[in-house]
């Protein structure tokens, strides 16, 4: 599948120092060191309503990372997938009449030209799900046949504990939750803990046996259905990359189930770990509540470029926010976008002066893709008063992603 058209990155002079990211499992800042090429995985969207804010937030954040490294002199491999059969997508396609691929495939052509318009870097690889079906049912058959995965009904579901026994990795290891946590999370969150007959009530589904008036894909041994939700994104990243990646990201609210059991699928499958870092964006608010889809209080990219607003503006206002911290999106956060926009133009128009500015962009955003203190740099050059020194426009272009100057 075609993701969109990466912006221009300008090259810089020498290369900047490799990033150090919170790593959710062990609660540390650690460096996200390629052992040869730069692989990141960051899970798509489900394509029902596509940008909200929150969706952009997060790729921001990891187009910073794949710019970072760049920098510092890798080459990267980057993945996203696209959810384009899920139960939220089948939902709204019912609710609202649509064939669910019309409604997916308008979602992600939004979703293309939301990315675009913002400039992020785009994934080399762009996958839909239904894409790799033969590809997951064989890892599905793999399990099956290890022992690791068990029956119920017409489902197939992951054997945590069987998992645990035969590979690098145990529940909780990536979320280091508590078992009752688990439990309230894979409820609220796709999974089915009350189902009987499971041997675990977390065990996640690997493939879903087909139901009257949902889509369906030939499973082999498995029959006839659909692929469960982690399977997917696992066996996209074995199939393009080599694991432990070096970066799994995300959203903080995949870190269960859908990181954990991700993880799991992958160690049980190959007797690795799946990454070697779990890096996780906090999640934008509005309106006094998480921006979801479920909740319906969305502000997207697309309904603010259609007002006319200027989409670098949009992403100064995102990259003001700690990729990490939980914030709320207000119309003060879009002003002050605007704002600074419309000051860093201005400075970007005076006659070349004053201290480049290169090391210490790189510096801040080498720590934990401090965007904010990044920015900080930048607004103490505009407020001294001399325009920018040489190269300091194609800096900001290269790590910030904001272009100044035709």
């Amino acid at each position: 599948m075609r993701s969109w058209n990466g912006p221009e990155v300008p090259r810089l002079p020498g290369h900047g120092p490799l990033p150090r990211l919170w790593d959710t499992p062990s609660r540390s800042l650690v460096e996200a060191r390629p052992l040869a090429i730069a692989n990141l995985y960051v899970c798509g969207i489900t394509p029902y309503d596509a940008t909200h804010l929150g969706h952009a937030a997060t790729y921001l954040a990891y187009d910073t990372l794949v710019r970072l490294w760049r920098d510092a002199g890798y080459d990267v491999t980057y993945v996203q997938n696209v959810t384009d059969v899920d139960d939220p997508l089948l939902e709204r396609a019912t609710a609202t009449g649509v064939d669910w691929r019309d409604l997916a495939a308008s979602q992600i052509e939004l979703f293309r030209g939301d990315m675009q318009s913002l400039g992020i870097i785009p994934p080399d690889h762009y996958l839909a799900v239904t894409e790799l079906i033969p590809s997951i049912v064989g890892a599905v058959e793999r399990l099956v046949e290890s022992g690791i995965a068990y029956t119920v009904g017409t489902d197939v579901y992951f054997d945590s504990a069987a998992a645990a026994a035969a590979s690098p990795w145990h529940l909780g290891q990536e979320s280091r939750l508590d078992r009752d946590t688990m439990l309230v999370l894979s409820a609220e969150r796709g999974g089915d803990p009350g189902t009987p007959g499971k041997r675990d009530p977390l065990d996640p589904v690997l493939w879903r046996g087909e139901r009257p008036g949902e889509p369906s894909w030939p499973g082999g041994d498995l029959g006839q259905g659909r692929p469960g939700w982690h399977i997917e994104c696992s066996v996209i990243a074995q199939d393009f990359m080599d694991v432990p990646l070096t970066v799994q990201g995300g959203g903080h609210d995949l870190v269960f189930p859908h990181h954990e059991f991700t993880a799991g699928h992958t160690a049980a499958l190959t007797g690795r770990d799946h990454a070697a870092l779990y890096s996780h964006a906090g999640l934008v608010a509005y309106r006094g509540e998480k921006m979801s889809k479920s909740l319906g209080n969305l502000v997207l990219v697309s309904q603010l470029t259609g007002a006319g607003v200027d989409p670098r503006a949009i992403r100064l206002a995102l990259l003001a926010q700690h990729y990490r911290s939980d914030w709320e999106w207000t119309d003060a956060v879009l002003d002050a976008g605007i704002a600074r926009l419309h000051a860093w133009a201005e400075w970007a128009s005076r006659p070349s002066a004053g201290t480049p500015l290169l090391t210490d962009l790189r510096d801040a955003l080498a720590r934990d893709l401090d965007a904010p203190a990044a920015l900080a740099v930048v607004d103490a050059a505009v407020l001294a008063g001399a325009g920018p020194a040489t190269g300091d426009l194609a800096a900001i272009q290269a790590l910030l992603g904001v272009r100044l100057v035709e």
